[in-house]
């Protein structure tokens, strides 16, 4: 292996984003709304043995822009190291209720 990439690689992002999916309420409504059945042919999801059918929670607004993601988690998440500062948690806490006082004022 060579040495490591001073930034979060998109390919791990995507991973980690897959199990947040995976695991969202949003994609289990959508599965249990259908009673757990295909929408276009109405096959029912099955884990018997010889009868399994998998089903996929397709995004009906069109395809997951993944640059747009990668772009804005870059800018506010995973920004460059010079913005970020170590912190303890006491610390951290009044940081942020300081400055959420200053923005509510």
């Amino acid at each position: 292996m060579g040495n490591k990439l001073p930034y979060t690689p998109n390919g791990t992002i995507r991973s980690a984003l897959r199990i947040v999916w995976m695991r969202s309420r949003e994609r289990s409504t959508a599965l249990r709304n259908t009673g757990y059945c295909c929408s276009v042919c109405g096959i029912k999801q099955s884990v018997a043995k010889g009868k399994e059918v998998k089903l996929d929670v397709h995004h009906t607004r069109g395809q997951v822009n993944w640059e747009k993601i990668f772009k804005v988690l870059r800018e506010e998440l995973l920004c460059d190291p010079e913005h970020l500062a170590p912190l303890c948690k006491k610390c951290h806490s009044d940081l942020d209720e300081h400055v959420h006082l200053k923005k509510t004022d």
